[in-house]
């Protein structure tokens, strides 16, 4: 079975990656991929709104003669990081409550 990822879900996601250092796209695809199944056409729009929304900065550094585009963790995304970790814990339980069998009314 499936899950659907959700924009707040990726979003976590490519910042818990970056919270542990700083990567150029192709290499971040990868990262996540080895978990989800996603493509880099997917994630490419989401570093763009990270970084246009201050979650992200970015810089090139040379590689074999060519520029590559690195992404970096601000401040901002390490706050919505946190909040997602947060947010995604308490309804995790909820989901695992509900699946386990129980219910509300208990």
């Amino acid at each position: 079975m499936i899950f659907q990822l959700t924009a707040p879900l990726l979003d976590g996601c490519v910042l818990a990656v970056l919270d542990q250092g700083d990567a150029y796209g192709y290499s971040l695809t990868q990262k996540i991929k080895r978990e989800i199944d996603i493509s880099e056409s997917t994630l490419y729009p989401v570093l763009r709104r990270l970084q246009k929304e201050g979650c992200l900065a970015v810089y090139d550094r040379q590689y074999q003669g060519r520029n590559r585009r690195y992404y970096t963790i601000t401040q901002a995304g390490r706050e919505l990081l946190q909040d997602c970790r947060e947010s995604w814990a308490q309804y995790a339980l909820k989901v695992e409550h509900i699946l386990s069998g129980g219910t509300r009314d208990e």
